[in-house]
C-alpha cells in the first residue's frame, strides 16, 4: 500500500493544480506568462514539490508548457486546437441537453435564466469580464444539472481550451454579441424540448466557432510577451 505521507502529497498537488487551474481560467496567469514555482509555494505556504507535480499535471492537460532552464508557462493553443476543442465540446453539450433537459427543475431554469440576465447586464455596462463568468457558469450548470458525473469530467477537461484563452484574447470579441448568442438556447431550455436546445446550442457553437475562424491566428502562439487584453468570450 502507499505510504500516507505520498497519499497526502498527492491530495496537496491536486489542490494546488486546481488552484492555479482557476487562476489561469480567471485571467491572473494570461497565455504566456510565467508561473514562478517559489512564487506559487510561498503564495499557497507550501513547498515547492506540490507545485511541481501540479504544473507536471497542467502541462498534461496542455495548459502549461515547462522548458529546461525556463521554467512553466501558460501555453496559448492553435486555432485548430480550439476549433475542434470546439467540435467536441458542441457534441458533449448536446449529450447534456438531452439528459438534463428531462431533469430540469423550474429552480434550475430560474438559475439558467439568472445568468442570462447577469450576461446582458453585464455587457450593457461594457463588463466583459463579467460576461465571460456567466457565460461559463451557464454552460457548466446546463451539464451540472446531467448529474451525469463522467460526462461533467470530460466536459471539464476542455475548460482550458473553451474558455481561458478565448476569453482572454480573441481578437475584436463583442460581449452583447456573446451575450446574445445565448438568448436561443434559454428560449428552447423554457420550452423544455431537447432537441430544441440542441439545434440551439449547435447554431451557437457553430457561430462562436465560425467567429474564431475570422479572428483567431496563430503568428504570436508561443511568443513571450504575457501581455493579453480585457477579458473577453466568443462562447
Amino acid at each position: 500500500m502507499p505510504e500516507s505521507g505520498a497519499i497526502s502529497r498527492s491530495v496537496l498537488a491536486d489542490m494546488v493544480k486546481d488552484r492555479l487551474l482557476q487562476d489561469i481560467l480567471s485571467g491572473r496567469y494570461p497565455p504566456h506568462s510565467r508561473i514562478v514555482e517559489t512564487a506559487v509555494a510561498r503564495e499557497l505556504g507550501t513547498s515547492q514539490a506540490p507545485v511541481r507535480e501540479a504544473l507536471r499535471g497542467l502541462e498534461a492537460l496542455g495548459v502549461v508548457e515547462i522548458a529546461p532552464f525556463r521554467g512553466a508557462r501558460v501555453r496559448r493553443p492553435t486555432s485548430r486546437e480550439l476549433l475542434e476543442a470546439y467540435a467536441v465540446r458542441t457534441e458533449l453539450e448536446s449529450l447534456g441537453a438531452r439528459l438534463a433537459v428531462p431533469q430540469m427543475t423550474d429552480a434550475d431554469l430560474e438559475e439558467l435564466e439568472a445568468y442570462g440576465r447577469e450576461m446582458q447586464r453585464a455587457a450593457i455596462l461594457g463588463d466583459r469580464h463579467a460576461v465571460a463568468l456567466a457565460d461559463a457558469d451557464f454552460h457548466a450548470r446546463i451539464i451540472e444539472i446531467t448529474r451525469n458525473a463522467t460526462l461533467e469530467r470530460v466536459w471539464r477537461s476542455l475548460e482550458p481550451f473553451s474558455r481561458t484563452y478565448i476569453t482572454l484574447l480573441a481578437p475584436g470579441a463583442d460581449a452583447q454579441w456573446t451575450a446574445d448568442l445565448h438568448i436561443g438556447i434559454l428560449e428552447a431550455l423554457r420550452r423544455r424540448d431537447p432537441e430544441l436546445v440542441v439545434a440551439a446550442l449547435r447554431h451557437h457553437f457553430e457561430a462562436a466557432s465560425a467567429k474564431l475562424g475570422e479572428s483567431w491566428t496563430d503568428g504570436d502562439a508561443g511568443s513571450g510577451s504575457g501581455i493579453a487584453p480585457a477579458p473577453v468570450r466568443t462562447s
